[in-house]
């Protein structure tokens, strides 16, 4: 099944999100830098434009991974770790980029800064109770699967 997700561009130089192979999950999406280079000074948190914004299905949300290459090869990935995409959204889609190394590393406009995945959830109703159903694990919190 292929979702087609409708995008608009906000800037002239903006690309679509693309996927690398059919095989691909996630969608590459591109820096609409004002400046020809965005530079990142060391540990320090840029906003990376990408010059679209989306409209996602109800039911559905747009999360924004790190691109592998980038985060093993230059240590630049997104702060937040996962960026949300929420269905009710149409501003332009930014990535809060981290550079996680002692070097100032630069992005230049075009180049491929993270990966959207589009998929669906449920929602869901939270209702409060007086006692949970009872499981093995019970509250035995953080590390504690491996205990027994």
């Amino acid at each position: 099944m292929m979702l087609k997700i409708n995008a608009v561009k906000l800037r002239e130089d903006a690309r679509l999100p693309s996927r690398a192979t059919d095989g691909s999950a996630g969608a590459d999406l591109y820096a609409a830098c004002d400046e020809h280079i965005t530079e990142i000074g060391p540990h320090e948190t840029v906003l990376v434009h990408t010059g679209l914004a989306f409209e996602i299905p109800d039911g559905y949300v747009g999360l924004v991974f790190a691109r592998s290459s980038l985060g093993t090869k230059r240590g630049l990935a997104p702060a937040n770790k996962v960026g949300v995409i929420d269905s009710d959204y149409r501003g332009e889609v930014m990535v809060s980029l981290h550079n996680h190394t002692d070097i100032t590393q630069k992005i230049e406009n075009g180049e491929r800064v993270a990966q959207l995945v589009i998929v669906p959830y449920l929602k869901a109703e939270y209702v409060e109770t007086d006692s949970l159903g009872e499981t093995d694990r019970g509250s035995g919190g953080f590390g504690s699967t491996g205990t027994k």
